[in-house]
């Protein structure tokens, strides 16, 4: 199949031209909100009863047991363990480098004020099932909140028919130190989470994608009930190229992503049209032979590839767009992506692939899409954090900023504020 290739396109129609292919998950509120409701009344009842409408599973208990981690950690081959392993290693290695260190200002004489971080002590990771059981994501969720040391991990995560869970995501799972895995899938998992039931701890936030059910009881439990990672949508990659990029990379890279969903969406902003011709053919050749092509042509049927003048414009246009992904293959790809304002990771040079960072390189995947780079970083190790302040105020702090203390709340007419102060300042003028 050929892509829409559009030539030197006009700033006023960028927008259009980058619009994603959407769906907005309000219009499920007043389901999701059904589901949401049910398990708060009924606990784990109507989480039997979501379970057998939704994942046509009947399910005693909704826990793993032991047993199923030991029987998981041997149905998965030693190569597979090794890569897993691999990845974790990495994972770790960049996440505990983001370690906070505590902050401690003197910003005026005798007033010293602090920042110290301090994990989040329930957290709840959702993993998809499905066509493409996403164990990486346990890896990218579960590292950083063990390296943060929150107190309670759980993971959530749909069941076969047979009631089983797919064995690399507990052989993941256990790895990462999830302490409890339940069979769960969709909008009930969430409201579990966010909820509590019976079998279910209610956590502090939620971390992790889903289909547009899940992302609607994400969105709508963030709203009265628990704090959640980020604002998700349909994964996404642009690649940025110059004449100097190897077109077979760049259509791996394209389909890499498009293979995702048939709501992604790829990108391909060049400044060189010969490369446009070469990669339609590459994609045409690749495409088919991907075993889940019918997926990825959906993807491409509202994708696109973009000739811009030069790589100013190529810049520009990026940065509008905010890619979840970003591939920047050109000759000076360093020079290039320091420009880079808005985009969620990027991978910079041909080698860079995007599925590196989706598995193993050691960055996290979970990334903001919609163009919400321009606003929320992806995931990292301060996302299991929270930020703690400390502030104390000796005599010499109250005499050197009482003052202003004192005139800021009269100003505002906050007397209780002013006089909180002001008896501060009165006994230390005694002393």
């Amino acid at each position: 199949m050929k892509l829409d290739v559009v030539k030197y396109p006009e700033k006023a129609s960028w927008d259009a031209l980058l619009k994603r292919p959407s769906f907005d998950v309000t219009q499920l509120f007043a389901t999701v909100g059904a589901v949401v409701e049910q398990v708060r009344t009924r606990g784990d009842a109507a989480l039997r009863d979501y379970e057998l409408q939704f994942d046509k599973v009947s399910l005693d208990s909704f826990l793993v047991s032991d047993e199923e981690f030991y029987e998981a950690a041997g149905l998965v081959g030693a190569p597979l363990k090794e890569a897993i392993r691999l990845a974790k290693a990495n994972i770790e290695r960049f996440h505990r480098a983001q370690t906070f260190s505590t902050i401690r200002v003197e910003t005026a004489p005798g007033v010293v004020c602090e920042q110290k971080s301090v994990p989040i002590e329930r957290v709840g990771l959702y993993v998809p099932g499905g066509t493409a059981p996403l164990f990486s994501t346990v890896l990218m969720l579960a590292t950083p909140a063990q390296i943060a040391g929150c107190k309670e991990v759980i993971l959530c995560t749909p069941p076969a028919r047979d009631g089983r869970i797919n064995p690399a995501i507990l052989y993941a799972a256990r790895l990462a130190g999830v302490q409890k895995v339940y069979k769960l899938g969709g909008s009930q998992a969430i409201a579990a989470m966010a909820c509590g039931t019976e079998s279910v701890p209610r956590v502090d936030k939620i971390f992790g994608p889903g289909n547009q059910y899940v992302t609607a009881a994400k969105q709508l439990v963030s709203l009265t009930d628990v704090a959640i990672d980020m604002p998700a949508g349909p994964s996404e990659v642009e690649v940025l190229a110059d004449k100097s990029a190897n077109a077979a990379f760049v259509a791996a890279d394209l389909l890499s992503q498009a293979e995702h969903g048939a709501d992604s969406q790829v990108v391909l902003v060049s400044t060189d049209e010969d490369l446009l011709v070469r990669v339609q053919d590459e994609l045409e050749q690749q495409l088919s032979a991907l075993p889940r092509r019918d997926i990825a042509e959906k993807a491409l049927a509202h994708s696109v590839l973009i000739l811009v003048h030069d790589m100013d414009e190529a810049v520009d246009l990026t940065n509008r767009y905010a890619p979840e992904h970003l591939v920047v293959a050109t000759e000076r790809y360093r020079d290039v992506a320091a420009r880079i304002t808005h985009a969620g990771s990027v991978f910079l040079g041909p080698y860079s692939c995007e599925s590196a960072g989706d598995y193993a390189s050691g960055t996290n995947h979970t990334l903001p899409t919609k163009g919400y780079a321009r606003a929320y970083s992806g995931l990292c190790l301060d996302s299991f954090m929270r930020k703690m302040t400390l502030q104390e105020l000796t005599p010499e702090g109250v005499c050197s900023i009482g003052p202003a203390v004192v005139a800021m709340a009269g100003a505002e007419q906050l007397e209780a504020h002013k006089r909180a102060m002001e008896i501060r300042l009165n006994q230390v003028n005694k002393i």
